[in-house]
């Protein structure tokens, strides 16, 4: 594989494997070291990424893993978050808006830290990232059945915790 074609099949995906590697870290520059480390391990190998089914596939894998390791490697050392995409919106809200908004943003986070990892991963993939299914098959090795089942327990367990969580800090 050349530099274009290289260019051409693993660049688009960068975003994705970026805001992936930030679900994991939740840290902008560990994710883009990982980032920069996922590129440069395909480019080092780019002459067997023909043999591959789906590259991309192979680049969420690598990234997963990469993530994986590195939080493994540091578990007792706390990371912070980015700025999402809720606290830029925060900021034409009242400042009791912004309070109530910023502290649900924060609970559906650490609500969703709380899921196992292959339901975080296969949450993120479908609902963040908008894979298909077939392409979260290639991605996990999941049958796509399980991938529906594992995304509706997911989805079902964070409406549960957070509802209970909301009511229970409400005081309702």
């Amino acid at each position: 594989m050349d530099l274009q074609a290289f260019n051409q099949r693993i660049l688009p995906v960068q975003g994705r494997l970026f805001r992936l590697a930030q679900m994991f870290l939740r840290n902008r520059e560990e994710a883009e070291d990982a980032i920069q480390d996922v590129l440069m391990r395909l480019w080092t190998n780019r002459q067997q990424l023909e043999t591959y089914q789906s590259i991309e596939a192979l680049a969420v894998q690598m990234t997963r893993n990469l993530c994986l390791d590195k939080l493994k490697s540091h578990q007792n050392q706390k990371v912070e978050r980015g700025t999402d995409l809720a606290e830029v919106q925060t900021l034409e809200l009242s400042p009791y808006r912004q309070l109530e908004s910023n502290d649900g943003t924060a609970l559906i986070h650490r609500l969703i830290d709380e899921l196992p990892e292959q339901y975080r991963l296969v949450l993120h993939l479908r609902d963040v990232e908008e894979y298909s299914f077939e392409e979260i098959e290639e991605v996990t090795g999941l049958t796509n059945a399980n991938i529906r089942v594992i995304l509706s327990r997911a989805r079902q367990k964070l409406r549960e915790t957070y509802l209970k969580a909301s009511n229970y800090e409400s005081g309702y």
